[in-house]
């Protein structure tokens, strides 16, 4: 008689992956999931503040950028008129007006002649592609960016 090697299906020869989970071994899963559940909403929705506020100046400069080269294309002043109490922003030509988000606080400094009233601001760019210069501070929760605005070279920067 051979002797050969006879494997049997039962549970007990499946060793400790076939008999499932132990009760012990459901309960540590559940409370590393309950907090997670706890942990992680308050540290994402603490990143999105800053992430809006990054946002926010990007999209500043991009159209300060924006005014620029109409002006250099158009042979023309263009104009980028920020309205700080209603927080929305235009582009001289453009039909458009845009929005910023209503929780951040903006500062425009730049030359009067700029700005048509107290509240509205404006950072104009000539034909040659320089400007009057200006910054524009964008602020939330005790962080901060300030896009600068070169008045010889009309180059936009982005600054913590």
């Amino acid at each position: 008689m051979t002797r050969g090697y006879h494997r049997r299906s039962t549970a007990r020869s499946q060793g400790p992956w076939g008999r499932g989970f132990t009760l012990l071994e459901l309960l540590v899963v559940v409370t590393i999931l309950a907090l997670l559940v706890a942990v992680v909403p308050p540290l994402v929705s603490g990143a999105i503040p800053g992430a809006e506020l990054k946002s926010a100046t990007r999209e500043i400069a991009a159209a300060l950028r924006y005014a620029r080269s109409q002006a250099i294309t158009h042979g023309q002043d263009v104009t980028l008129h920020l309205d700080v109490k209603s927080r929305r922003y235009r582009i001289t030509g453009a039909r458009r007006e845009f929005a910023l988000p209503a929780d951040l606080d903006i500062s425009v400094y730049g030359a009067a002649s700029a700005s048509s009233d107290s509240v509205t601001g404006g950072i104009r760019f000539f034909s040659d592609g320089s400007s009057t210069g200006g910054r524009i501070k964008v602020a939330s929760t005790g962080r901060a960016y300030q896009v600068d605005v070169d008045w010889l070279l009309g180059r936009v920067q982005i600054r913590d």
